[in-house]
């Protein structure tokens, strides 16, 4: 990797530039990428799954660090060239051009893979929902999304941001931010700052019926989440449903936490 041409040089080259209606904004500080990419590690000849690698930045840092393998899921064809210099010719990088949303991971990566991504700012909340609560797990995640998201998911009960994005991934992985980044660091710079999350599913996995539920019962309840429970999750049982969980009809969504919406969940039939 040494040997080639900075991000930029190699943007020039193409003249590529980002497209908005990808969201995309380009992080080209090797130093940034290999960071993350040492937060996300170690991967131990494991694969490594990369959604929106664009200039190849983070792929760059990924192809130096211990994965065995790199997929990079590209959707915009204008990038497959420039990525295709990436490869030494050892096999360990596959590009897919393909568009995440639709991808099946498993029949990409034929088995468990780490996802490290720097995700278009557009879909990362749709891609993370999928990786969560879809029949793929991934071994972990470590994604890049705008604070204001990640914040969403490491959120807890209380806290301004808490809400079913924290519970059903608190409900199904560990989540801390481990990084955060101005808009400056990017390639065009964002309107907000950035932040890495970092997700590792938890030992036991819910039962997909379970998921389900979990999903539902906090769509309504954070629906609305000015309203007391009895109220917002009428639809679902309202106050009856909440005393078969043990929780306090008259509270609000936000002051419950993952355990008291697991309960929910199960209680909800």
């Amino acid at each position: 990797m040494s040997d080639l041409p900075s991000l930029r040089e190699t943007l020039d080259a193409h003249g590529l530039m980002a497209k908005k209606s990808f969201g995309q904004h380009f992080l080209l500080d090797l130093n940034v990428t290999r960071k993350i990419v040492r937060l996300a590690g170690p991967f131990a000849g494991d694969t490594v799954i990369e959604v929106g690698p664009g200039p190849g930045g983070l792929t760059r840092a990924l192809i130096e660090s211990d994965a065995g393998r790199v997929i990079a899921v590209e959707k915009d064809a204008r990038f497959l060239p420039l990525l295709a210099e990436l490869d030494d010719g050892s096999g360990r990088l596959t590009l897919v051009e393909a568009d995440a949303l639709k991808v099946e991971e498993a029949a990409i990566a034929g088995g468990p893979a780490h996802l490290v991504s720097n995700l278009p700012y557009n879909v990362g909340t749709a891609l993370l929902i999928k990786w969560l609560t879809g029949p793929w797990t991934p071994t972990s995640m470590t994604l890049m999304f705008q604070k204001e998201v990640a914040q969403r998911v490491v959120a807890q009960p209380g806290d301004a941001a808490y809400g079913r994005l924290a519970v059903i991934s608190q409900a199904l992985c560990e989540a801390c931010m481990v990084m955060t980044l101005p808009a400056a660091a990017f390639t065009p710079p964002p309107k907000v700052a950035s932040a890495v999350v970092h997700l590792r599913p938890l030992a036991e996995r819910l039962s997909d019926a379970r998921i389900r539920k979990l999903e539902k019962v906090t769509g309504a309840a954070f629906g609305q989440r000015r309203k007391m429970l009895r109220s917002s999750l009428k639809p679902l049982g309202g106050a009856t449903l909440c005393e078969a969980a043990g929780i306090e009809p008259d509270a609000r969504a936000e002051t419950i936490d993952v355990a008291g919406f697991l309960r929910l969940a199960d209680a909800f039939a």
